[in-house]
């Protein structure tokens, strides 16, 4: 591996671990702190303020696995893996399963 080639890796990674970082960060945000102010309004104009807990949840757990995807998508670009896609895509389809899990059942739809 010639210099150009580790320092390109070495900035993807951190370009992944920043993003997979933000991605936990605000899930964490929107989940414990309930800050539901973080999301477009129109995700949760029609949730009920008694569901607001409950939603801040599973929108949190859903930006939290897709962060972690992204982080260790990282790693494994770091060590070369061939298989960087799987952690990427099963963060991804898991984290989007929750958060329209969320959205169908306390908002009615993604955008209404």
């Amino acid at each position: 591996m010639c210099a150009a080639e580790g320092k390109n890796v070495i900035v993807g990674f951190i370009a992944e671990a920043s993003a997979g970082a933000l991605c936990i960060g605000l899930g964490l945000l929107i989940w414990l702190k309930q800050k539901i102010s973080l999301l477009h309004d129109y995700h949760y104009k029609n949730v009920k303020e008694k569901d607001v807990p409950a939603y801040t949840r599973l929108v949190g757990i859903g930006l939290l696995l897709i962060g972690a995807g992204i982080c260790v998508t990282g790693v494994f670009n770091l060590i070369k893996s061939a298989f960087w896609w799987v952690p990427m895509l099963t963060g991804f389809l898991s984290g989007l399963t929750v958060l329209h899990k969320a959205q169908k059942k306390y908002n009615g739809s993604w955008f209404s």
